[in-house]
């Protein structure tokens, strides 16, 4: 459509944009501020305004407290020459083959190399672990019926 004076827009005839000026602003800053606001938006004669204190919301965690475990060995054999039986897999630690039964090893006892220690269990599965050396039990380090790690110290063996 070719441009004729009937249907071109003067410049005089352009909507003009709205404008805040730079001072309405930082009057709604300092408004933020004395209110203690975090957010807040305006709109005005066709100009609208957002603003945000604070670009990343603070998050507070509540960390968990320490559970406080309890030694159950009354008593600790100390010995120079130590070594730590781990665990070899990922479970569930038992010191006995079922809840009514004596445990496998007590502190002080005697185990040759191949004595089951305990049991893991892993996928429903009883996995029995044996002393890899002769040696006297001096510590247990895992409770009964936990959970324990790859590499996890289960006993001290001396």
């Amino acid at each position: 459509m070719p441009v004729t004076r009937r249907n071109r827009k003067s410049e005089d005839e352009s909507p003009e944009t709205p404008k805040m000026d730079l001072d309405k602003i930082k009057g709604l800053i300092k408004l933020m501020e004395d209110h203690d606001l975090t957010a807040f938006e305006l709109e005005d004669a066709g100009f609208k305004v957002r603003l945000e204190k604070g670009g990343a919301k603070e998050q507070v965690i509540a960390a968990p407290q320490p559970v406080a475990v309890e030694e159950t060995t009354p008593e600790k054999i100390v010995a120079e020459d130590t070594e730590e039986i781990s665990a070899p897999m990922v479970g569930t630690f038992y010191k006995s083959p079922s809840p009514d039964a004596d445990a496998f090893v007590k502190v002080g006892d005697a185990v040759d190399e191949g004595t089951v220690v305990c049991i893991i269990e892993a996928m429903k599965v009883m996995n029995q672990i044996k002393a890899e050396k002769s040696g006297v039990i001096q510590r247990i380090l895992v409770e009964d019926a936990s959970p324990v790690e790859f590499g996890q110290g289960l006993f001290v063996i001396a």
